[in-house]
């Protein structure tokens, strides 16, 4: 028996009883409802795959896989085939792509392997030298490769699976580069998915219409020519695929043959585990889907999968981009259920409570801030986005990254911030937090490496009182922390999670989620037990912002009153980070700023991204000939 037909004998379904066992203990602890949303069910299948009901942060691989694509000479992509062993030696030599800047980011330890460049890679240190042959033939006018070279691809991704597995790892995020691939994916996704070229053929490295019109038609011209078998996944990728994306669909098989977590990331991963269910239709239990890409067709992968995407950042690039961020999803997860398991400590959190008497606010301090209301630096802006722009990446490809960085670098009037900015968490609440609020709050702060200030509210003291307090705590924060994540609690510890979010949603918005009321005067519609928090929240985003730091968001009840203040004062709005449903898919009811703290988590992504990688000079490697890249990037 060989290799692969071992592998895909070994692949048995997951233990769905200690998946179960986890959703039972969350409903135990949590109530019924699901308020974890995804992450609760992203912990219960991982828990079903590796079978250990105390999960932990799990070790993490990062794995790029390198090839060339003879369908390059097409003309398909913004750069020249001479990009892929240049970007190759940015990993391992530079190391400054955004492979290196997430996985530094997530913590995985990153792995780089030659498939098929058409170039000597011996000089490259620390690749793993896998090469199958100079790159596979042009898809466009036959076969990319041979059935024998196809199973090679395949095998060679199960031994990297089986190393990394005897290393201690059991996440698996596989990554890819090779110019021309999304051309190949293309072919893959239209023939396992019934597609046509249109459908199926997005603009990869950011392409200009006459260059994507010019790639449906090799898409169209490699289908016809080659009609790949959608069932036999071995005759799919020697058609149309390529050896890169052959050895992740082996990677994906020989971890679920050793019981391994693999997050997919975008396009050219999920037509490797197309591949990959063709081989084995069990595959799709050990997949976590990341993030939703810009590549059209991406959509229509995850649901043959089976999978969910957790976020949209429009992202369009490959290189384990959003599986590096989404699998800190995973962590966080594992972190919040360990901590539900110990004793609530009252010592991890700053208190604050609001003062019986404050001073009497008038009309002119509310002025006073509207009327200096600070904007953000345009010259930092500009000369941030520049340098993002010119990273060696397809320009505009890390979507929302890119504005989280270009917006703090105007925040703070810096063109490159800071990796490592001071961040608090500030939560207001009406009474004493539930023990397993304490704990959730607790357990993502620490993920977050925030501190926590808990300000206790008054219901006995005018609006105007609980605004003042707000605007004095966070303007106090303010002044050493760049980051103010902004949370509520419940109203009380027997409340589910999500009433106060229920209540508000109720009462100030309308059916289609549209503001109800005037911005001015919405605070007298705001039911009067939770006037203050509403009160609070709108004076500590005021002043936060106006001390420069990035106001971040946390659950639906904050989402309402930010939605307001906006409203109120539209200067503020480029202050404020809108995390959940905005950016993440989590669909998370827990207040107390569990979603805040996943937003910062965002935001030190965005800074990897910004103070990791290295510019096309810096790192060597050729710029953009084609759509909004040429001209704009620099050698």
């Amino acid at each position: 028996m060989s290799l692969l037909q071992d592998t895909i004998a070994k692949i048995q379904p997951p233990d769905e009883a200690a998946g179960g066992a986890v959703r039972a203990r969350l409903e135990e602890l949590l109530g019924e409802g699901k308020p974890l949303g995804a992450l609760g069910e992203l912990l219960e299948k991982y828990v079903a795959i590796t079978g250990d009901e105390s999960p932990s942060a799990p070790k993490k691989c990062t794995i790029v896989c390198c090839a060339d694509h003879g369908v390059a000479e097409m003309n398909v992509s913004a750069y020249p085939p001479s990009t892929t062993v240049q970007m190759t030696a940015n990993y391992l030599i530079s190391r400054g792509a955004t492979a290196n800047a997430l996985s530094n980011f997530s913590g995985a330890e990153l792995l780089v392997a030659d498939l098929g460049i058409a170039s000597d890679t011996e000089w490259i240190p620390g690749l793993i030298q896998r090469k199958i042959a100079p790159g596979t033939k042009n898809c466009a006018k036959g076969p990319a490769m041979t059935r024998e070279e196809a199973i090679r691809a395949l095998e060679i991704g199960i031994e990297l699976a089986e190393t990394c597995t005897a290393n201690g790892c059991c996440c698996f995020l596989p990554g890819e580069m090779g110019i021309a691939n999304t051309t190949s994916s293309a072919c893959v996704v239209a023939a396992a998915c019934g597609l046509t070229p249109e459908q199926a053929t997005g603009r990869g490295t950011n392409i200009s219409d006459e260059r994507l019109k010019v790639k449906i038609e090799v898409v169209r011209q490699a289908l016809e020519t080659n009609r790949p078998d959608a069932a036999d996944g071995i005759d799919l990728l020697s058609k149309v695929g390529g050896f890169e994306i052959g050895c992740i669909a082996g990677i994906i098989l020989g971890a679920a043959a050793h019981r391994g977590f693999v997050v997919l990331d975008g396009f050219n991963t999920g037509a490797a585990a197309l591949i990959a269910q063709a081989l084995c239709p069990l595959v799709p239990h050990y997949l976590m889907g990341s993030h939703l890409a810009a590549e059209p067709a991406h959509k229509v992968i995850l649901k043959k999968l089976g999978l969910r995407p957790y976020m949209d950042m429009k992202f369009r690039l490959g290189e384990a981009t959003g599986s590096s961020i989404a699998v800190n999803l995973l962590d966080a997860a594992a972190l919040a259920f360990g901590y539900l398991h110990l004793d609530a400590k009252d010592d991890y959190f700053d208190h604050q409570t609001m003062p019986a008497k404050a001073v009497p606010l008038t009309d002119k301090t509310f002025d006073f801030y509207l009327d200096t209301f600070p904007k953000p630096s345009r010259a930092a802006m500009e000369a941030c986005r520049l340098r993002i722009d010119n990273l060696a990446k397809p320009i505009y490809c890390l979507g929302y990254l890119e504005e989280i960085a270009v917006e703090l670098a105007g925040i703070l009037d810096e063109e490159r911030p800071d990796a490592d900015l001071s961040r608090t968490l500030l939560v207001f609440t009406g009474g004493e937090m539930s023990d397993v609020q304490h704990q959730i709050t607790a357990a993502f702060a620490t993920h977050a490496e925030a501190e926590v200030k808990v300000a206790r509210l008054r219901s006995d003291r005018p609006l105007t009182d609980a605004f003042d307090f707000g605007r004095e705590t966070a303007e106090d924060i303010t002044f050493s922390s760049s980051l103010l994540a902004l949370a509520l609690t419940e109203s009380d510890k027997a409340d589910a999670f999500g009433t106060k979010a229920k209540i508000l949603r109720e009462a100030l918005l309308n059916e289609d989620g549209s503001l109800r009321f005037a911005p001015h005067d919405f605070l007298s519609h705001v039911p009067k037990p939770l006037q203050a928090d509403a009160a609070a929240l709108l004076g500590a985003m005021i002043a936060g912002a106006h001390n420069h730091a990035l106001i971040v968001l946390d659950d639906e009840a904050t989402e309402i009153v930010a939605r307001y203040a906006e409203a109120l004062c539209p200067a503020l709005a480029p202050y404020v980070l809108h995390v959940q449903p905005s950016l993440l898919w989590l669909d998370m009811k827990v207040p107390g700023g569990a979603i805040a703290c996943l937003g910062l988590k965002l935001v030190d992504a965005a800074l990897h991204m910004l103070n990791d990688m290295k510019t096309f000079a810096e790192a060597k490697v050729p710029v953009a000939n084609d759509g909004p890249g040429a001209g704009r990037q620099a050698e």
